[in-house]
């Protein structure tokens, strides 16, 4: 088989081509370099897999990502192609549930704040004063593999643990003292909440205005999941006026600004755009507004010393990596083998 990796580390590759000799494995930076010959795409959440890709790609029978996550592929438009998707499940659970937590003590503790305030010379404990994390109640929205490892490390932190979830999720464990409330009821009485729940038109924007004026002032939100739970706009309002006291993000909306500023992707945004003209104009412009807006939202959010944020690593631990290409190599060969494994969807 023809099968294209994107975003592919120097030992990654080394790996796949060694598990996968005898097929014919090429390594692209990006999904726009897979040639139409492709007939296998391994590729990353970064990377959406939609109808425009598939029609480019008539010899494509597998796609093969490599994340839990399925929300930036098309699967409807798959289906219908006969094109089977597989992920990775159940891979990172632990590594991501250690990075919430990781996010949740440098956000009580104002780690940023800390950090900053020796080297401006005007130190005061009054001013960066941490929290307690024992005594406090911690809110889980998303009670699946994570959420249980979240709900089991914030208990040997002596904490109130509470959850919702429309259903209990795959792989969770009920454990003794967690309170099962209404998704109401977590937003009213946690003091930190953190999300555990797929992308889907139903968590769209979850964390939003509403939602989060029914808050306790001073709420903490921490979000390892991804970024479009959240309403960046409506965090940032909260952030400004004191209804949220701190965040700890791992994904956000675009996170592109997670690695480079606003300004410096804006820049060669306009380079692209003034080089393009096969759009429509005005469906262009429209895009633009949409992206430069979530780009500087972004931005705004990022230089707040009340939050802590990293470039969507939770998952990057080296034990997590090594099952992630493991499971993926192991869909790939169950494919060739008609007998898929891990499917999605």
């Amino acid at each position: 088989m023809i099968i294209y990796f994107t975003e592919i580390e120097r030992a990654e590759a080394e790996y796949f081509g060694r598990e996968l000799e005898g097929h014919d494995v090429r390594f692209v930076a990006t999904l726009g370099e897979v040639a139409a010959d492709a007939e296998v795409v391994s590729t990353f959440i970064g990377w959406p897999v939609d109808l425009a890709f598939l029609v480019a790609h008539p010899q494509l029978r597998l796609v093969a990502t490599r994340s839990q996550a399925v929300d930036h592929i098309d699967l409807p438009a798959c289906r219908r192609r006969g094109v089977c998707v597989t992920h990775v499940p159940n891979y990172g659970e632990t590594t991501v549930a250690e990075h919430t937590f990781a996010l949740i003590l440098a956000t009580a503790r104002r780690l940023r704040e800390l950090m900053a305030k020796p080297k401006g010379g005007h130190f005061s404990y009054e001013a960066t004063r941490a929290m307690d994390l024992a005594g406090r109640t911690l809110g889980i929205l998303g009670m699946g593999r994570v959420g249980s490892r979240v709900a089991a490390l914030a208990q040997a932190f002596r904490m109130t643990v509470i959850v919702t979830d429309v259903r209990m999720g795959e792989g969770a464990v009920e454990l003794p003292g967690i309170q099962r409330v209404t998704q109401d009821e977590l937003f009213t009485r946690a003091d930190i909440i953190t999300l555990h729940v797929p992308l889907t038109p139903e968590t769209y924007h979850l964390i939003n205005r509403e939602n989060l004026a029914r808050c306790r002032r001073g709420v903490m939100i921490v979000n390892t999941a991804r970024g479009a739970l959240v309403d960046t706009a409506a965090l940032v309002e909260a952030l400004d006026s004191g209804q949220v006291g701190g965040a700890g993000l791992d994904v956000l909306e675009d996170e592109r600004v997670l690695r480079e500023s606003a300004a410096q992707i804006i820049a060669g945004d306009i380079v692209n755009h003034l080089r393009s003209d096969a759009e429509a104009h005005e469906a262009r412009d429209a895009d633009r507004i949409r992206e430069v807006q979530e780009l500087m939202l972004g931005d705004a959010i990022l230089a707040k010393a009340n939050v802590i944020f990293t470039p969507h690593v939770a998952f990057n631990s080296v034990q997590a990596v090594q099952r992630l290409r493991e499971l993926t190599v192991e869909s790939i060969r169950a494919f060739e083998a008609r007998a898929p494994v891990n499917l999605a969807g």
